[in-house]
């Protein structure tokens, strides 16, 4: 299995959260090989200049080349909730699973609707740099709740 994550983030731009991105790429790797790809150019950078529309429609193009396999889950605060056991279950029976991180100004719907999955991880704002904590965090739970690991419980 092949997970990947996108996000509309600056590379190396804050290390705050390196050791534990690290960390839970390690332990997922009996399980999955899951890849972190940060998406950021000068398009995306002027178009956050312009407008939030503006900005949605960059990080779109940025990530519809990206879309063509596998299932692709978008992550957004306003969709629906699921807990670790519904998201081990997205997680299962699919050879490639291609998450996605807004920038600051979120998704365009069509995009939103060109997604298998949309889901969120609560109301609360949180960093893109602490939401692939989170995500990866969840991406190693469902792993190990689909293989019978202890760690879920």
């Amino acid at each position: 299995m092949k997970i990947n994550v996108y996000s509309i983030d600056k590379k190396n731009k804050d290390r705050l959260y390196a050791g534990l991105i690290e960390h839970y790429l390690k332990i997922a790797k009996p399980f999955a090989k899951v890849e972190m790809i940060e998406v950021f150019d000068k398009e995306i950078a002027k178009a956050q200049d312009i407008s939030p529309q503006a900005a949605k429609r960059a990080y779109s193009k940025a990530f519809d080349k990206y879309m063509s396999s596998g299932i692709n889950i978008a992550l957004d605060p306003s969709s629906k909730e699921v807990d670790s056991h519904e998201f081990a279950n997205l997680l299962k029976d699919s050879a490639t699973i291609n998450f996605y991180i807004g920038g600051a100004y979120g998704f365009e719907s069509d995009f939103l609707a060109k997604c298998n999955y949309v889901l969120s991880f609560g109301k609360i704002t949180l960093s893109h740099k602490l939401v692939k904590v989170v995500l990866l965090e969840q991406i190693f739970r469902g792993l190990t709740i689909n293989n019978n690991h202890p760690y879920h419980k």
